[in-house]
C-alpha cells in the first residue's frame, strides 16, 4: 500500500511539473520577440507624487526577500495594502510603475519579487525563472503570506488585496487561495484560471478577473468555465473580457500592449479596489 501511495504521488508530481512547463511553454509563445522595454505609457509614474523604498518583507527558506513599497506622499497615518505581483519578466520597473500608479489611488502598494532578485529581459530568460518558480510553489505561498503579514501588521493595512498580471495574475489567484479569510480583494489580469468549484469554493473575498479574447495561452473556454466554476462555488466574481485583445494587453512596457483594453481594465480595477479595500 505505502509503495503504491508513494508512486501515485510521484506520477502526480511529474504531471502538475509537467502542466507547468505546459504553461511556460505557452507564456514563450506568446511573448516571442518581445522586449520588456519601458514606453511612453509608462511616463507619468515618474511624475506621480509617491514615496517609494526598498522593504525586507520576508524570509523564505533562510533568504531575506526584498520588494518596493510604495505610498502616497502626503500619507500620515495607515492605508489599506495592495499586494503588486510581478509578470513572468520578474519584478522589474514596469512593475514598480505599476505599483507607484496604485499607491497614488490611496494605497501601500507592496511590489513583491517571486524570483529571487533575478529579472529576464529574453523570452527565454523569463521562462526559465517562471519554470524554477514553478517549481517552489509552497516558497511562493510562503512568500505571498509573509507579504500579507507585512502590510496587515507592519503597515497597519485595516484591508490588502492583490493584483497581478501574467504569471502574477495566476499567483493573485494562488494568494486568494492561500489566504481565503485574510485576503480582502483579488484583481487577476490574464492569469492561469482554476476551473474546479471545489477549488474555489473556499474563497471569501471579491474577485475580478481580466481577460484577453486573443489570448492564444488562455483560451475564452477557460475562461468561461473560470466564471461558472466561481458562480457554482458562490464566488463574489466578475469576469471581463476584451475583444481583439492579447495576452499582455495591460502591459505599457509589452509589444501587445492595448490602450483601450488597458485603460479600460484600469479604471475597473481602481473602482474594484477602492469598493473593497477602503472603509
Amino acid at each position: 500500500m505505502r509503495v503504491l501511495l508513494l508512486l501515485s504521488l510521484a506520477v502526480l508530481f511529474t504531471a502538475c511539473a509537467s502542466g507547468d512547463d505546459d504553461y511556460a511553454g505557452e507564456m514563450r509563445e506568446q511573448h516571442d520577440g518581445e522586449t520588456p522595454d519601458p514606453s511612453g505609457a509608462t511616463a507619468d509614474a515618474a511624475r506621480l507624487d509617491v514615496v517609494t523604498e526598498e522593504v525586507e518583507y520576508a524570509t523564505v527558506g533562510g533568504e531575506t526577500v526584498t520588494g518596493t513599497l510604495v505610498r502616497p506622499a502626503s500619507a500620515t497615518g495607515p492605508l489599506p495594502g495592495v499586494i503588486v505581483i510581478h509578470e513572468w519578466w520578474g519584478l522589474n520597473d514596469n512593475v514598480r510603475d505599476m505599483a507607484r500608479r496604485i499607491a497614488n489611488e490611496g494605497y501601500a502598494a507592496l511590489a513583491v519579487d517571486l524570483y529571487g532578485g533575478e529579472v529576464a529581459d529574453t523570452p527565454d530568460g523569463a521562462m526559465a525563472l517562471m519554470q524554477t518558480a514553478m517549481g517552489q510553489e509552497d516558497a511562493l505561498t510562503d512568500n505571498l503570506r509573509q507579504a500579507h503579514e507585512y502590510l496587515a501588521g507592519r503597515e497597519q493595512a485595516p484591508a490588502v488585496g492583490s493584483v497581478g498580471w501574467c504569471f502574477g495574475g495566476m499567483w493573485s489567484l494562488r494568494a486568494a487561495l492561500a489566504l481565503p479569510a485574510e485576503l480582502d480583494a483579488a484583481v487577476i489580469f490574464y492569469g492561469q484560471p482554476i476551473t474546479d468549484p471545489a477549488r474555489l469554493a473556499s474563497l471569501q473575498m471579491p474577485v475580478l478577473a481580466l481577460f484577453g479574447e486573443a489570448d492564444g495561452s488562455i483560451s475564452m473556454d477557460s475562461v468561461r468555465a473560470f466564471e461558472s466554476a466561481m458562480s457554482e462555488a458562490g464566488v463574489d466574481g466578475e469576469v471581463i473580457s476584451y475583444e481583439g485583445a492579447e495576452h499582455a494587453f495591460a502591459n505599457p512596457s509589452g509589444q501587445r500592449y492595448d490602450a483601450a483594453a488597458a485603460e479600460d481594465a484600469w479604471g475597473r480595477t481602481t473602482a474594484f479596489l477602492s469598493e473593497n479595500l477602503k472603509q
